[in-house]
């Protein structure tokens, strides 16, 4: 059920001030696109950037020559780098918090009967660091390394809802938010009244916000700064994810959670 690829598109607008270096914003941007998108041909980076094809072709060599891009296995493109890898992976990752969460999720699936997941928050993003998939006949696939937008998912939610309401305005300066489906929360201002009831229950919906027909419900997991918080996650169709369902699923999140915490949490 799944399914879809999330475009982001990078400013040309370069930060404010007189002492840009423009081929480094350039470099800066073209990083964070490597963070979204899993492969990027020097024309496609051409047209995302707003630069001339020999000035990306100039910036992926700089970044393939500093390990923070590689050619893609077909030849025709970058793709990240392991310094980038490095840099910008979540805790979610890390051989070590991955073993220790791969239980709470078997735990959370086992509970819930659901496909459920663990994301963290890249920018406006997050990006699913492991996950199991529910052994319905009818189910959410797992899309283990995948992007969505944070705003339009309860995993992201929860996280949005860690951030403060300065920071939340930084991460969204323009009134109007992306819309995923018909669902999806499209003002700012309404996000942001939905993030203080999730502050205040706990936990977070989305309802068809993200995927047409998808109910999820996710609960903080653990990590104590912004690069550390992970969310755990149970997504459902929609027709075994009302209300009821998942205000129910929530506890049985939390109860997988709390074995997690009383360890101690990641280390």
């Amino acid at each position: 059920m799944l399914d879809g690829r999330v475009y982001g598109e990078t400013t040309s607008t370069p930060p404010a001030g007189n002492y840009t270096i423009e081929s480094l914003d350039t470099g800066l941007r073209l990083m964070q696109l490597f963070l979204t998108e899993e492969t990027l041909t020097v024309t496609e980076a051409a047209r995302r950037l707003a630069v001339g094809r020999s000035t990306a072709h100039r910036v992926l060599s700089t970044l393939q020559g500093r390990g923070f891009a590689v050619r893609d296995p077909s030849g025709r493109g970058y793709e990240a780098g392991p310094e980038l890898l490095r840099l910008g992976s979540p805790a979610g990752f890390d051989p070590a918090v991955r073993a220790r969460l791969g239980a709470v999720l078997d735990d959370a699936a086992r509970r819930t009967g659901e496909t459920v997941q663990t994301a963290a928050l890249i920018g406006d993003r997050i990006l699913v660091t492991d996950g199991r998939e529910s052994s319905h006949p009818v189910r959410v696939m797992l899309e283990t390394g995948r992007t969505r937008w944070a705003h339009a998912t309860a995993v992201g939610k929860v996280l949005l809802a860690r951030l403060t309401e300065d920071q939340l305005c930084e991460l969204y300066p323009q009134e109007r938010l992306p819309a995923v489906t018909t669902h999806t929360v499209v003002s700012r201002a309404a996000l942001l009244t939905e993030l203080a009831e999730v502050r205040e229950l706990g936990r977070a919906f989305s309802r068809g916000e993200s995927v047409s027909g998808l109910h999820a419900v996710a609960v903080p997991l653990t990590g104590s700064g912004r690069r550390t918080r992970i969310a755990l996650g149970a997504s459902a169709p929609a027709g075994r994810g009302d209300d009821a369902a998942l205000a129910e699923r929530a506890g049985r999140l939390r109860r997988s959670a709390a074995a997690l915490l009383t360890d101690g949490g990641p280390r």
